[in-house]
């Protein structure tokens, strides 16, 4: 069987959803090959890690949490009295389902309108742009487009120490399915994954222990923040351990104990769950046939250009696949390059300008260059040098009126032009905030571009308007630094 498309897109995540929605919208035959199958009725399930099992519902699990843990801790000095305060982990994990069925279900939707055929099993990229698709009961049918669009995203890294076993060390996928609130659970890993995972069970009452190999908290985000948002996780009870290595696993009527080494020494920890967030591989794995001409680096990243290009002519690779941050919302936005190059037009991902956001409470958000990197490069090759400006939460009044007056913005910007550079959250709705930072920074603006805009009061956004202030020593709300005579 061959069907000929103008687009064939495989896999239907963020990046490839959105890629096969605009290559329609565009006037293209787009097809789009998705193996995820439901459990309850075998049907096919787009929307991919994001929408199923990574960020939407682990965005739930954190917005209950943290609204459990705040009537439990943060009511009371408010003046709200809760008594007998328990938390239904059957009934939120009900909750998380049907958001992301309803989400995953609105993509079916969007691709009926749009005219986007779904092709439902497991793709395979062969030679001269055709694709294999396998269904479930090992039925193959084969594709043909002009152009391959390859969106296979990603999965969980495995490390030998701790294997995944039952429901007892589990992925972050198992992470978000717990049926019961555990009573003490480690995390292999303090990054964006773990810290979010571990946040979640720490609020419904687990003991939570993590585990770090690095010996520094979070080094891709300024240390500033990183210094301020680990002094607040420390704070929530979160047994944060940098410099460990995991070194073995065991399993004794289901209590897990696990090995692990710091520089004092081997240590033991009896957990009753185990969370493995080491990070994240490339999805490559019997995706392309030996004479595809799509080539793959050492880690199984797919090798393209600027403009998601690979070496093959007419196979495109966006998301989690290539090069970059392994963020849906920059999967999505290549998905849409790609999609208006194949169409004929010229757009360009800003790779430089993609926000970052781990949704933990305080939340952290960050786009652009850090301190660190400014400085690195300032004396290393006599790069930008820059000003900082800081404002702290605690000064802010619709912060201190929601009971979350936590955590600073941090601007950077150019010494001599006076251009934002850096733009940092840490603190309520930090993920809302940093789209401010994104924007400024799209359109080249300065700190004092910022400083002479009007911002609404009160608002946690008058944070940004004063630490854009402070970049030149004229913050309102705050104490300046003592200009030199």
């Amino acid at each position: 069987m061959s069907d000929k498309y103008d687009v064939i897109v495989i896999g239907a995540g963020p990046g490839g959803y959105v890629a096969a929605i605009k290559a329609a919208q565009l006037g293209l035959k787009t097809a789009c090959v998705e193996s995820w199958t439901s459990e309850e009725d075998g049907k096919q399930v787009l929307g991919g890690t994001c929408l199923n099992v990574g960020c939407i519902p682990s965005k739930a699990l954190l917005e209950i949490s943290h609204k459990y843990e705040e009537a439990g801790h943060g009511f009371a000095d408010q003046g709200i009295e809760v008594k007998d305060l328990k938390v239904n982990v059957g009934k939120m994990m009900e909750r998380k389902l049907n958001i992301v069925k309803q989400l995953t279900g609105g993509i079916a939707g969007l691709f009926k309108s749009n005219g986007v055929t779904a092709l439902h099993g497991h793709g395979r990229l062969l030679a001269n742009r055709q694709v294999e698709v396998t269904d479930s009961k090992g039925k193959k049918s084969t594709y043909s487009a002009d152009n391959i669009i390859i969106a296979t995203g990603s999965s969980p890294v495995e490390i030998p120490p701790a294997r995944l076993k039952d429901d007892l060390i589990v992925s972050s996928t198992g992470a978000l399915e717990f049926d019961e609130v555990p009573k003490r659970v480690g995390v292999v890993g303090a990054g964006i994954i773990g810290l979010e995972l571990g946040s979640v069970w720490s609020r419904l009452g687990s003991e939570v222990t993590m585990l770090e190999a690095l010996d520094s908290f979070l080094p891709g985000v300024d240390q500033q923040i990183a210094k301020e948002s680990l002094k607040h996780f420390k704070k929530q009870g979160l047994n944060i351990q940098l410099g460990t290595r995991v070194t073995g696993t065991s399993i004794d009527k289901k209590v897990i104990t696990v090995q692990y080494e710091d520089s004092k020494g081997k240590h033991e920890l009896k957990v009753d769950k185990l969370i493995v967030a080491v990070g994240r591989r490339p999805h490559t794995e019997n995706l392309l046939a030996e004479d595809s001409g799509v080539k793959l680096d050492e880690r199984g990243f797919i090798f393209v250009d600027e403009q998601c290009k690979t070496e093959a002519p007419g196979v495109w690779a966006v998301g989690d696949v290539v090069r970059g941050p392994m963020l849906a919302h920059k999967a999505s936005e290549e998905g849409v390059m790609v999609a208006e190059r194949i169409a004929g037009h010229k757009p360009q991902v800003n790779y430089d300008l993609i926000p970052n956001v781990i949704y933990t409470h305080p939340e952290v958000a960050w786009v652009g260059k850090s301190e660190e990197e400014l400085k690195s490069a300032n004396e290393a090759y006599g790069g930008e040098a820059y000003k900082v400006g800081v404002f702290p939460f605690a000064a802010n009044g619709r912060a201190m009126a929601a009971n979350s007056a936590v955590g600073m913005v941090k601007i950077l910007a150019d010494e001599k032009t006076d251009r934002i550079l850096g733009f940092h959250v840490v603190g309520p709705q930090a993920s809302e905030m940093v789209a401010q930072g994104v924007i400024a920074m799209e359109f080249g603006a300065s700190a004092e571009d910022l400083a002479l805009t009007c911002f609404a009061h009160p608002t946690l956004s008058e944070s940004v308007h004063e630490a854009a202030l402070a970049v030149n020593d004229a913050a309102i709300h705050i104490a300046n630094r003592r200009k030199k005579k």
